[in-house]
């Protein structure tokens, strides 16, 4: 009797993963894989400004550059 359980128990666990994994990669695939950058705190913040204009780019994501900062 097992053989008949075990298709159904593969069955709802691929039906409660789907939407999990979909929400994690949907927006990633909708941004160009550009993460979203929250900042919570003014340090947050001035980092991010920091970084769009080290880069140049007037991007925070475009570390173009930084490798090299002390």
């Amino acid at each position: 009797i097992w053989f008949k359980i075990l298709p159904r128990i593969d069955l709802t666990a691929t039906c409660l993963v789907t939407p999990g994994t979909a929400a994690a990669h949907i927006p990633r695939s909708s941004t160009g894989g550009k993460e979203k950058t929250v900042a919570y705190y003014p340090c947050q913040w001035s980092l991010l400004q920091r970084d769009r204009l080290i880069s140049g780019m007037n991007c925070y994501y475009m570390s173009k550059g930084l490798e090299n900062i002390d």
